[in-house]
């Protein structure tokens, strides 16, 4: 009877474990423009974590956050990662857009790289342009 039960007991524990989430990593910050002019409030914030280190292939999005904007700028985000995407001498950054109605309004217009080496990183800051139309 026992060892049924630490049999029970052992197998429950592995079904445990193999559904432990991966381990994630995480990038904060905040997006800004230096417009003096308020957002609509039916503006959408997109941001999101990219491999960029091929320049003949489109970037492979690792995180994106998007969703409608709260406020106005200084905008926060909170980018979650899965950590074992991270591959060795490849190059990542962080880009930003603001949108109204699937119409762009401002974007990132320089490169944000940032290091993903498992150390702590400071909170980002992403400035974006307003876009001529």
């Amino acid at each position: 009877m026992k060892k049924i039960i630490l049999l029970g007991l052992t197998a429950l524990l592995g079904a445990c474990q193999s559904m432990t989430p991966a381990p994630k990593a995480s990038l904060d910050g905040e997006v800004f423009y230096l417009q003096r002019i308020a957002l609509p409030p039916a503006a959408t914030l997109s941001v999101s974590l990219q491999d960029v280190s091929l320049m003949d292939a489109p970037a492979v999005t690792l995180a994106e956050q998007k969703g409608p904007v709260k406020g106005q700028v200084p905008l926060p985000f909170h980018l979650s990662y899965d950590p074992a995407q991270i591959k060795p001498g490849h190059s990542y950054s962080v880009s930003a857009r603001i949108e109204l109605d699937g119409k762009l309004l401002f974007v990132t217009t320089e490169r944000h790289s940032v290091q993903l080496n498992g150390q702590a990183q400071p909170p980002l800051r992403l400035r974006v342009d307003a876009v001529a139309h």
